[in-house]
């Protein structure tokens, strides 16, 4: 490909091309660790920015990967370096993976910044890893690519499969009603999880890579390949090979990434029956890229959009599947009347190219948009005196009986109070009542963990119930499934109306209607204000009180105040 820049006008030029003694410290340090002057003159410094660490199984694989990504770098003529960001292990980080989100979006954008980098290969998968490492480079701007995790094999349990996350929550209140035993849950736990990648159902990790494709910023196909395919290298040095093509056409996200581009990933998203968390993450990368997204057209988009992938835990089947089925690409073929396919991706050219020759190869996996799973998109977005800035929920996920309903609300004032409850037996509960959990938000968690499935009190459980309508202001597991309404804005740490909902308050939820209410009167909701009491802060130094201080609220995307928007950031010195 014709170069368009030339390779005084790299931003690394300026690190390392000038005569001076600046860069001569430079050049001199890279010939300290091996590398000679031919290895860098003239050509692009790719940064790659792996996740990979000993604790996230889900990005056990990347360490390898990046040297795939390495291979193709060289190929094209640029010159790799691997450079190590914070790795967000869904299952370990405590108290929630969300509360550093943004501390891997700066990191992202700072690491590029602060080195002489020309463009950026991201390689991420598990949940916050997507949304972090794209929120930096957009603020960056510097040409970038993605390369998706991918997800791992899927789970067996003699003979039947299992859906990590999905089928965790499953067999675990199996467990809790004495209908399987220990020996059963130990065979569960050594065989849900049997590889290298991230969950294998429709969660926030497989949402997420697979926005970012719809976005145009991975390549064609990508996000579905599954970790341990040999397809997945072969796309890892495909994309190091693209990324230095994109320095020479300084392709950066702003080119790729405008209204049509998010449109058309929620559309994505809602045919997917993808995670609720991917509201929160795509209005954070849009605001990043000066979009003025917000909830409102995710539920306008979600009306029009029918769920056509049967994929756990909106449906039957599992990520291996989808691959085989087509993947990304036929799913988003079979959908092509719905989206702008005029909009450009990294690959220089448009949507509509990827797709060309995309095919459906099982239509059990990847319905054709007339016999959709569900005949509206993954996600509703409900508003009302209980959530005057909205709330969440997973229509497609849930007992269609509690699409509209009326119940008694049982109060929790915070998660150690839940969990103590939901395991009484004298609980006066019943399938019709309403769980409302409190001050589980971006400051209330803190980090707004993924609480908002609560467990089916031990009594119900015990008795045959599955799902009954849970209200929150946290988030939910993308795997998680059930009546969950979530995301409550703004939430009860900061005085929203969540926090004055007492037990035995009634609440009225319609899908159909998107109307959340509850049933108490404006002049007792008025003294149950007057006597509320703010929480104190829940940090008092560090990083922590920083996230307090800065952070929005669920229907802003949960970005720093400080980071969002496009106003330009100066170069670095080098002197």
């Amino acid at each position: 490909m014709t170069a368009k820049k030339s390779p005084e006008t790299l931003r690394s030029y300026r690190w390392l091309g000038p005569d001076n003694l600046r860069a001569f410290g430079h050049r001199s340090r890279l010939q300290q660790m091996g590398y000679d002057r031919a290895d860098w003159v003239g050509k692009p410094v790719i940064g790659i920015l792996n996740t990979w660490s000993d604790i996230n199984a889900c990005h056990g694989h990347l360490r390898a990967r990046a040297e795939d990504v390495k291979r193709g770098v060289w190929e094209a003529g640029g010159f790799p370096i691997e450079l190590p960001a914070m790795s967000l292990a869904e299952p370990f980080v405590k108290p929630s993976t969300m509360l550093y989100r943004n501390f891997l979006a700066m990191e992202c954008e700072e690491i590029l910044r602060s080195h002489p980098i020309d463009g950026a290969v991201l390689m991420g998968g598990c949940d916050k890893t997507t949304p972090g490492l794209i929120m930096g480079a957009i603020s960056m701007g510097l040409p970038a690519i993605y390369v998706p995790a991918g997800p791992m094999l899927r789970g067996n349990w003699r003979g039947a499969t299992l859906g990590s996350g999905s089928d965790a929550w499953k067999y675990w209140d199996e467990k809790r009603a004495g209908r399987i035993g220990e020996r059963e849950w130990n065979e569960i736990e050594g065989g849900i999880a049997r590889s290298f990648g991230t969950c294998m159902v429709m969660g926030t990790a497989a949402t997420m890579m697979a926005i970012a494709e719809a976005l145009g910023l991975a390549l064609p196909g990508a996000s579905s390949i599954p970790a341990v395919d040999a397809n997945h290298p072969r796309m890892c040095a495909a994309a190091g090979r693209r990324i230095v093509d994109m320095v020479w056409e300084d392709l950066t996200p702003e080119k790729i990434l405008n209204p049509a581009a998010f449109d058309n990933a929620i559309r994505v998203h809602m045919a997917l029956g993808g995670s609720t968390n991917a509201i929160i993450h795509v209005i954070a990368m849009a605001r990043r890229a000066g979009i003025a997204l917000d909830m409102a057209r995710f539920d306008e988009i979600s009306r029009t959009v029918p769920v056509i992938a049967n994929i756990t835990p909106s449906g039957k089947y599992l990520m291996e599947d989808f691959f085989y089925a087509g993947g990304l690409r036929a799913l988003m073929g079979e959908m092509a009347e719905l989206l702008d396919l005029s909009c450009l991706t990294v690959t220089g050219r448009p949507l509509g190219d990827a797709l060309a020759g995309a095919t459906v190869y099982l239509p059990e996996v990847i319905r054709p948009l007339s016999a959709p799973l569900y005949a509206e998109g993954a996600t509703a977005v409900l508003t009302g005196n209980l959530a005057p800035r909205g709330c969440v929920m997973k229509p497609a996920a849930a007992d269609k009986r509690f699409l509209k309903h009326r119940g008694k609300a049982i109060a929790f004032e915070n998660y150690e109070h839940m969990a103590r409850e939901v395991e009484r037996d004298d609980l006066d509960v019943t399938p019709d009542h309403v769980l409302v959990l409190k001050n589980a938000g971006p400051k209330g968690g803190p980090g707004m963990p993924e609480w908002g499935q609560l467990p089916i009190p031990k009594k119900l459980l015990k008795s045959g119930v599955r799902d009954m309508v849970r209200i929150s202001d946290a988030r939910m597991s993308g795997t998680s499934y059930g009546a969950c309404i979530l995301h409550v804005a703004p939430e009860s740490f900061v005085g929203g109306p969540l926090a004055l909902v007492q037990t035995g308050d009634e609440i009225e939820i319609d899908v159909a209607a998107r109307r959340i209410h509850l049933h108490v009167g404006d002049d007792e909701l008025a003294r149950r204000r007057a006597a509320w009491k703010s929480p104190p802060p829940r940090y008092a130094r560090g990083y922590g009180a920083m996230y307090s201080q800065h952070i929005g609220q669920a229907d802003e995307g949960c970005d720093f105040d400080f980071l969002e928007g496009t106003a330009p950031i100066p170069e670095p010195e080098i002197h």
